[in-house]
Formats: C-alpha cells, sequence, structure tokens
C-alpha cells in the first residue's frame, strides 16, 4: 500500500516540477505559443489533481496506526498545489491583460488598474480557497479519529465478549462442582444413617443375648 503511494509522490514530483518551469514561462512567450502553454499547464493541473485524488485514497486505506505521517505530507502536497495554482492565476491574469490590450488597445494606467483589481480577487479567491482547505482537513481527521474510535470499541466489545464467554464457562464449571459435592454430602450422610442404624441393631442384639442368658441362669 505504502509502495503505491510513493509512487504516486514521484509523479506528483516530477509534474509539479514540470509545470512550476511552464507557469514561469507563460509570461515570457508570445500569441500562440503562450496559448498553448496556458492549455498545457491546464492540463498538467488537472492530472495533478487527479494524482492528489489518488493519493488521498491510498492514505484512507493505510491503517490508523501509520496514517498520521502520510496524512502530514498530503497536508504539505495540498499547500504545494495551492501556491501553483495561484501562481498560474497570476500568470493567466497577466496573459488576459496582455491580449485584452492587444485587442482593444487599451493604455497603460487602465492595464494597471484592471491587473491590481483582478489581483486583489485573486487573493480573495485564494483566501477562501485556504479556509475551504482548512474546514476539509478538520473534517478528513475528524473522520480519522472516528474511525479510531470505532476500531477501539471494536476491540472493547471483543475483550468484553470474551470475558462473558470465561464467566459462562465458570459459572457452568461451578454448578458442576456444586452438583458433585451435594452429592458426595448426601452419600456421607446415608453412610453415617446406616453406621448408626447399624450399632443400634448390634447393641440390641447384644442387649438381647445377655438378656437370655441371664434369664436361662
Amino acid at each position: 500500500m505504502s509502495s503505491d503511494f510513493e509512487g504516486y509522490e514521484q509523479d506528483f514530483a516530477v509534474l509539479t516540477a514540470e509545470i512550476t518551469g511552464r507557469i514561469g514561462k507563460v509570461p515570457k512567450l508570445l500569441g500562440d505559443e503562450k496559448k498553448q502553454m496556458v492549455a498545457n499547464v491546464e492540463k498538467q493541473l488537472e492530472e495533478a489533481r487527479e494524482l492528489l485524488e489518488q493519493m488521498e485514497l491510498e492514505v484512507r486505506e493505510i491503517p490508523a496506526q501509520s496514517r498520521g505521517m502520510y496524512s502530514s505530507r498530503m497536508r504539505s502536497y495540498k499547500q504545494e498545489m495551492g501556491k501553483l495554482e495561484a501562481d498560474f492565476k497570476r500568470s493567466r491574469i497577466a496573459y488576459s491583460d496582455e491580449v485584452r490590450n492587444e485587442l482593444l488597445g487599451d493604455d497603460g494606467n487602465s492595464s494597471e488598474n484592471q491587473r491590481a483589481h483582478l489581483l486583489d480577487n485573486t487573493e480573495r479567491l485564494e483566501r477562501s480557497s485556504r479556509r475551504l482547505e482548512a474546514g476539509y482537513q478538520i473534517a478528513v481527521e475528524t473522520e480519522q479519529i472516528g474511525q479510531e474510535m470505532l476500531e477501539n470499541l471494536s476491540q472493547d466489545r471483543e475483550k468484553i465478549q470474551r470475558s462473558r464467554e470465561r464467566l459462562r464457562e465458570t459459572d457452568a464449571n461451578l454448578g458442576k462442582s456444586s452438583r458433585i459435592l451435594t452429592g458426595m454430602l448426601r452419600r456421607i450422610i446415608q453412610n453415617r444413617i446406616l453406621i448408626v442404624i447399624l450399632a443400634i441393631i448390634i447393641f440390641f442384639t447384644i442387649l438381647m443375648a445377655i438378656y437370655f442368658s441371664v434369664k436361662k441362669h
């Protein structure tokens, strides 16, 4: 399981390095080359998102006791992905301003104002995205804690069931021992009664023998 995760990690590292390089090239290109580069970056960003989804699925399959390290790595990859998307947005804003100026003939001041406004909106979107990501991370961590609690409860339930079974076995053994002791006590009492009866019979026999012996004389 961890080997699959590490394989995705390597693919993600290679892909993000390529994206970073291409984002840096976007402002330096012109015309169709720039359009093609933007399209390529968008495609690679989508591939990176899919890799993150696969990595997250792998983390959910890892046992709870070993999941913490991988969850921490996932958080850093998501932060890196957010930074790439923010850089790409800035690059696209610059690219859009340039195309707009070429088509509409805007002057420099208007372009700068629009760029500042768009950058401000981008920052707001980034802040909202970070808040959403933080909320998502809290939900994931809550889910992990819930899973660990369920596993602990399951283990406790198994221990209680085993203890109950041992108690039933002990109770059954005690009942059997009690029946055996009761039978032995009954036989002892019966034997004592027989001994007393035999002693009485022997005593009366001796008395009768003495009586008849004295009577003959």
